[in-house]
């Protein structure tokens, strides 16, 4: 069935897609603070309802959306300084797509719940320590933020909370029922700031960190002593090497660990 001028298309459920309400829109804005001269990178900007208020703020955005109907839609909606890309933000060249754009953006999406964690860990990485992205407001499905934000030695505290933890100081804003999108999701939802900056401790690479956190907490009811034998698999160091020589108490379980253990662990592997 073809579309009037001007009509957006149906949300569509292989994309994830769950449009924010006008009463919400104006919370968010309110949390976010943005100011006359940011530029923001956004994430999913859908129909343009938070596009649209926040570019009256603001000094410019850079729209990325991977439906092609809607992105097509949207430049009719927008003013000028807005940019609208049709692409995947998972897939997009960010270095070439932000060349040009002052530093530090700071970044705002409804992620879809279905890829959010490798949209966190993209950002992650491409955040510069703040230098390229000063920060990222974040619409996610409630238990992922409950994971973002879960302090040390809680159920909810592992990999998430460790990995993000190395590089962005994190704050939960809002949370949202699901009637605050059209159309509701099944789960409740919830908005976070990432701040990003330095590394709280130094580690080889963010891939030795992730190997090492992850294999840790897949045997997250073991101490750690046991937990990390599996990660150091044909390692030339025992477990015991690796703990000892990290000045980490081998009796812990991981979700007992700090980020900056987590990084000395790391460290003691290679």
């Amino acid at each position: 069935m073809s579309r009037r001028p001007g009509e957006f298309p149906r949300a569509r459920k292989r994309f994830g897609q769950h449009f924010l309400e006008p009463a919400w829109v104006t919370r968010l804005l309110d949390a976010m603070a943005p100011a006359a001269d940011d530029t923001f990178l956004e994430i999913g900007p859908g129909r343009g309802a938070l596009t649209v208020p926040l570019a009256a703020r603001v000094a410019r955005i850079v729209a990325v959306e991977i439906d092609r109907d809607l992105a097509a839609a949207l430049p009719g909606r927008v003013p000028p300084h807005v940019s609208v890309v049709t692409q995947d933000i998972l897939e997009v060249d960010l270095h070439a797509l932000l060349r040009d754009e002052p530093r530090p953006l700071r970044v705002v999406g409804n992620l879809p719940y279905n890829v959010s964690s490798p949209i966190l860990f993209r950002l992650l990485r491409h955040a510069d320590e703040g230098r390229r992205f000063h920060d990222a407001t974040l619409m996610l499905q409630k238990e992922v933020v409950d994971r973002l934000v879960a302090p040390l030695g809680s159920a909810e505290y592992g990999t998430l909370s460790v990995q993000v933890g190395l590089l962005a100081d994190v704050e939960r804003l809002l949370t949202l029922p699901p009637g605050a999108f059209r159309p509701p999701p099944k789960v409740r939802s919830a908005v976070v700031r990432l701040r990003f900056r330095p590394a709280v401790a130094n580690v080889p690479s963010l891939d030795d960190f992730e190997r090492v956190v992850r294999g840790a907490f897949l045997q997250r009811r073991k101490t750690v002593l046991n937990a990390l034998a599996p990660v150091l698999a044909g390692s030339p160091r025992s477990a015991a090497e690796v703990i000892e020589r990290a000045g980490v108490e081998p009796g812990k379980r991981p979700q007992e660990l700090t980020v900056g253990e987590f990084a000395a662990l790391t460290r003691a592997v290679l």
